[in-house]
C-alpha cells in the first residue's frame, strides 16, 4: 500500500537523501520518494511487513520527525510556515541592525556612544555585541536543534553547515572575551585592544538571519509552486441543490448521493460528474479540459463537476461521488506527479548524500592548511572555515528538480495534460518512437457520410429514400446515414416492412416498391444491375472508404459513402511530431487497404490487421530494436500496449480516463495535446537542468574562493557574511527559475483556439417568421444556400436558420434572401 507522510526538518537535498536511506532500508518497503518541496514523503510497502510506526522510528532515527499526513491543504500549511518565518525575520532583524552597527559601523566613520568607545570600555562593547547575539540565536535555535542533531546520527545535512558555521563565530568571540578580560586584568592592553578587533559575533548573528531572510523568500516562492493545485481545490463547489421529493434541498457535496438529481441553474457550477436528464446548455469546461469554447450539452449527455454552467436550466444525475469526481482524481495525478522524482532528480540526491561531509572535510582542511603554512593568522585561517562552510549548504541543488517538476505538472494539469510522475515526464522528452491507435485518436472514431453518388434521381430523393430504411436498424453506419439525412433536414417515408440480412443488408418496402441497402452481396442475390457505380465503388474501396449500394423499384439509385475521417488536428499534429524527429507508426486492427490509405495520408507507417491483444507485442518489437516508444490509445482496449510502452498516453473524454494503464491522461480527444505534452516535458527537463547547473556551478565557483584558494595570486577572500547572502540568493534563483514554466505556452495550440473562435464568430442563428411546413422549409434553405459563401440549416420547429459562413456575409443581404422568398426576418443571434 501507499501512503502519504509530513516529514518535518528537512531543509535541503542532504536531509530528503537521508530520510529516503533510512526508510528505504527497511524490510517491505518497494519505493519511497521524499519530497523536500512539500516536506512529504509518500512511502509503497507491504503492510504484512512494516508498518506506519516501524517508518516513523527509522525517519527518527536519521534525525526527523514523520507523521502520517493530516486532511489539511498544503496550501495552509505554507500559509503558517511563511508567516512564522516574516516574524522570526522582523525579530532577528530588531538585534541584528544594532549589532552590525556597534561591531562595524567606527570602520565606516559611524559615531559609537561614549560607552562603547575607549579602551576603559573594551569589555562594554563586546558583551554589548554578545548581549545582542544570543536574541538572534535563539531566534533561529532550529538551526542548532536540527543540524546537531543531524550530526549526531551522522547524516549532516545544510543545518549542520550553518550551525557549525555559526557556533564557531560566537565561540571564537566568546573566546575572545575572555581573553580581554585576562589581558586588561595583567595590563596587558595593546593585546586586549587585539582580541577585541578579533569578535565575529556579527558574523555569527548575520549567517543565521540571512540564511533565514533566503529561507523567507524562498518558501513565499516555493507558495506560487502549488497554484495549479490550490485554484483545482478552489474549484471544488462545498455544496449542491438537491431534488427530494419535489422540493429543492441544499447539502454539502460529501452527503450527495450517487442516483440523486441535482439541480444547476445559469451560473453555477455543476456540483458532482452526471448525466444530464433535463434541459440543455452550454457548459464552460476550460478549468477542466483546458478546452477554451463553451460547449453544449443536452439530455444524456455526461458533464464534469466544477465546470460552469453558463446558460441554461438543468438537472443532473449524479454518477459519482465528491472524492471519486473527475476534478479529485485530477487533483490527486497532480500531487503524485509533483511528489515523485525523476531520474535526473535521483541522480542529485546521490551527491548530495555525500556533498555535506565532504564540505565539512574541505572546511577543516582549510582551517589547518592555513594555520600550519604559517603565513596567516587564526583569525584567517578560522574565516576562511566557516566560509566554506556557509557558502556550500545544497539548498539549491535540493529545489532545483522538485520546483520545476510541480510547476510543470501544475501547468500541464491547466491545460488538460494529467502526467502521473515525473519520470513520465523525463522519458517522454527522450523518446524517439510514437506509435498511434487509428479509430479514435487520429480518426474520430464515428463513422460519417462523406460523398453521395445518386443515380437517375437527386440527391435529396436518394437521401430520403435511404433514410427510411436505415432508420429502422441500430447498425454505425446507418445511423450516419440517418443523422447526415436529418442534418441536410431530410423527410422520410412511411416504411411497409423491413428485414435485416446478416451480413449483407437491409430490405424493405415503400410505397409497394422494394427497397435494398447494404453490400454487394446483396445486390447480386437480387439481380440488381450495379454497372452505373461499379467504377465508382470500386474507386472509393481502394481509398478505404465504405461504399453503401441502394437500390428502388429493381434499379440501382445511388452509393452513399461512410468512412471514419480524421480529426481535424491530426494532419498538423502528425507534421509536428515529425518536426521533433519522432518515428510514428499507426497501429491498428483495419483491414489493410483503409489503413494504408490513412497512412498515405499522412505519410507515415502502418501496422493493419492487428488484434487488441497483439498490440503489446509490436511495442515489445520496438522496443527490443533499442527505441524509447510512447503509445498514444483510448485507454480501454489499448490497454496492454499502453502499459508495455515507456510512456503510455490515454487519448479520452473527460469523464472517462483510463488511469490504471497510461502515464498521462489527455483530458481532449486531441492529438495537438501529445505535441503539446512533448514540449511541456522538453521545457520542464531544459528547466531542471538549466537549476542544477547554477547549483553545480555555483558550489564549484564558491567554495573554491571561500577556501582562500585565490587569496595569494589576487587576494581574493570571501566573507562569511556574503557567503550567506550569496547561498540563500541561490535558492531564491532556482526557485524564480522554476516558476518560468507558469508562463509556459504550446507553440502551435494557441493558434487552434484562434482558429475555433474564428469560425465561431462566424456562425449566426436567424428567426424567422412565417414558416409553416416542408415547402417552406425548402424554399429558406434554397434562398440561403444560394447565397456564396452561406451554408444554411433551417429549423422549421424553432422557425429559425443556423448559418455557417466562410467569409464576412453583410446581414442585409442574408434578410433580402429570406424576405424574397416571402418570409419576415426577426433578428440574429
Amino acid at each position: 500500500m501507499k501512503q502519504k507522510y509530513d516529514v518535518m526538518g528537512m531543509t535541503c537535498s542532504a536531509c530528503s537523501a537521508h530520510v529516503d536511506k533510512a526508510v528505504r532500508h527497511l524490510d517491505g518497503v518497494k519505493d519511497v520518494n521524499v519530497n523536500l518541496l512539500s516536506n512529504s514523503m509518500v512511502v509503497d510497502y507491504d503492510e504484512k511487513m512494516v508498518g506506519p510506526e516501524a517508518i516513523e522510528k527509522a525517519v527518527e532515527d536519521a534525525g526527523y520527525k514523520a507523521s502520517l499526513e493530516q486532511e489539511t491543504i498544503q496550501a495552509k500549511k505554507q500559509e503558517e510556515t511563511v508567516d512564522h518565518q516574516k516574524r522570526s525575520l522582523i525579530l532577528s532583524f530588531v538585534f541584528l541592525i544594532p549589532l552590525f552597527y556597534i561591531s562595524m559601523g567606527h570602520m565606516m566613520g559611524a559615531p559609537l556612544p561614549a560607552f562603547l568607545t575607549g579602551e576603559e570600555n573594551m569589555m562594554v562593547f563586546a558583551l554589548t555585541q554578545l548581549f545582542l547575539t544570543l536574541p538572534v540565536m535563539y531566534i533561529n535555535r532550529g538551526y542548532f536543534q536540527r543540524g546537531f542533531k543531524s550530526l549526531w546520527h551522522r547524516s549532516p545535512n545544510m543545518d549542520t553547515l550553518i550551525a557549525m558555521g555559526s557556533t564557531a563565530a560566537a565561540v571564537y568571540s566568546i573566546y575572545a572575551i575572555f581573553m580581554m578580560g585576562y589581558c586588561l586584568g595583567h595590563g596587558q592592553m595593546q593585546e586586549a585592544h587585539r582580541y577585541m578587533m578579533q569578535l565575529y559575533f556579527e558574523s555569527a548573528a548575520m549567517i543565521l538571519t540571512l540564511i533565514s531572510l533566503g529561507k523567507y523568500l524562498e518558501s513565499r516562492s516555493k507558495k506560487k509552486t502549488t497554484e495549479a493545485i490550490e485554484k483545482l481545490i478552489g474549484l471544488m463547489p462545498s455544496s449542491a441543490t438537491v431534488l427530494k421529493d419535489g422540493q429543492e434541498v441544499s447539502m454539502p457535496i460529501e452527503k450527495v448521493q450517487v442516483g440523486d438529481i441535482v439541480i444547476v441553474k445559469s451560473g453555477q457550477s455543476i456540483p458532482l460528474d452526471g448525466t444530464i436528464v433535463k434541459g440543455q446548455t452550454s457548459i464552460d469546461e476550460s478549468m477542466i479540459t483546458g478546452e477554451s469554447l463553451p460547449v453544449d450539452k443536452t439530455v444524456n449527455d455526461q458533464v464534469i463537476g466544477a465546470t460552469m454552467n453558463i446558460e441554461g436550466y438543468i438537472q443532473v444525475q449524479v454518477t459519482r461521488m465528491s472524492q471519486e469526481a473527475t476534478l479529485s482524481q485530477i487533483i490527486e495525478l497532480v500531487e503524485e506527479a509533483s511528489s515523485s522524482k525523476a531520474p535526473i532528480a535521483k541522480l542529485a540526491d546521490q551527491i548530495s548524500g555525500v556533498f555535506v561531509p565532504i564540505v565539512m572535510t574541505i572546511s577543516l582542511v582549510t582551517f589547518i592548511l592555513w594555520l600550519t603554512l604559517g603565513q596567516q593568522t587564526f583569525h584567517f585561517a578560522l574565516t576562511c572555515a566557516i566560509a566554506v562552510l556557509v557558502i556550500s549548504c545544497p539548498c539549491a541543488l535540493g529545489l532545483a528538480t522538485p520546483t520545476a517538476i510541480m510547476v510543470g505538472t501544475g501547468k500541464g494539469a491547466q491545460l488538460g495534460i494529467l502526467i502521473k510522475s515525473a519520470e513520465n515526464l523525463e522519458l517522454l522528452s527522450k523518446a524517439k518512437s510514437i506509435v498511434l491507435d487509428k479509430t479514435g485518436t487520429i480518426t474520430i472514431g464515428k463513422p460519417q457520410v462523406t460523398e453521395v453518388y445518386p443515380v437517375d434521381m437527386s440527391e435529396d430523393e436518394l437521401l430520403s429514400l435511404a433514410a427510411t430504411i436505415e432508420n429502422s436498424s441500430q447498425h454505425p453506419l446507418a445511423k450516419a446515414v440517418v443523422d447526415y439525412a436529418q442534418s441536410k433536414n431530410m423527410e422520410m417515408k412511411d416504411l411497409e416492412s423491413f428485414e435485416m440480412l446478416s451480413g449483407k443488408g437491409l430490405v424493405g418496402f415503400i410505397d409497394g416498391n422494394q427497397i435494398l441497402s447494404g453490400n454487394q452481396r446483396l445486390m447480386a442475390e437480387y439481380d440488381i444491375d450495379l454497372s452505373p457505380v461499379q467504377q465508382k465503388a470500386q474507386a472509393l474501396a481502394a481509398q478505404g472508404k465504405t461504399p453503401l449500394y441502394y437500390a428502388y423499384a429493381k434499379r440501382v439509385i445511388g452509393l452513399i459513402v461512410v468512412s471514419d475521417v480524421l480529426k481535424e488536428t491530426s494532419q498538423s499534429a502528425i507534421e509536428q511530431l515529425k518536426n521533433m524527429g519522432l518515428s510514428i507508426y499507426m497501429l491498428t486492427g483495419d483491414n489493410q487497404l483503409t489503413a494504408q490509405h490513412i497512412g498515405e495520408q499522412l505519410g507515415i507507417q502502418v501496422i493493419a490487421e492487428v488484434l487488441p491483444q497483439d498490440k503489446e507485442k509490436h511495442i515489445r518489437q520496438l522496443q527490443t530494436q533499442g527505441e524509447r516508444v510512447i503509445m498514444v490509445g483510448d485507454g480501454i482496449n489499448d490497454a496492454p500496449a499502453l502499459m508495455r510502452a515507456d510512456v503510455g498516453i490515454a487519448m479520452t473524454s473527460g469523464t472517462d480516463i483510463a488511469m490504471d494503464s497510461a502515464d498521462i491522461v489527455l483530458m481532449k480527444n486531441d492529438l495537438q495535446d501529445v505535441v503539446n505534452a512533448i514540449e511541456l516535458s522538453h521545457a520542464v527537463l531544459k528547466n531542471i537542468k538549466e537549476n542544477l547547473f547554477w547549483a553545480f556551478f555555483y558550489n564549484v565557483i564558491g567554495i573554491p574562493i571561500a577556501a582562500g584558494v585565490f587569496y595569494p595570486l589576487f587576494g581574493w577572500l570571501l566573507d562569511p557574511m556574503f557567503g550567506a547572502a550569496a547561498m540563500s540568493l541561490s535558492s531564491v534563483f532556482v526557485v524564480s527559475n522554476a516558476l518560468r514554466l507558469r508562463f509556459f505556452k504550446p507553440k502551435h495550440a494557441y493558434h487552434q483556439i484562434e482558429k475555433k473562435q474564428e469560425e465561431k464568430k462566424m456562425e449566426k442563428t436567424m428567426n424567422i417568421e412565417g414558416m409553416m411546413c416542408q415547402n417552406c422549409q425548402k424554399h429558406v434553405d434554397k434562398a440561403l444556400n444560394s447565397i456564396d459563401g452561406v451554408e444554411a440549416t433551417v429549423d422549421l420547429k424553432n422557425n429559425c436558420a443556423y448559418l455557417k459562413l466562410s467569409h464576412d456575409v453583410d446581414e442585409s443581404i442574408l434578410v433580402k434572401a429570406v424576405e424574397d422568398a416571402g418570409y419576415t426576418v426577426k433578428g440574429f443571434e
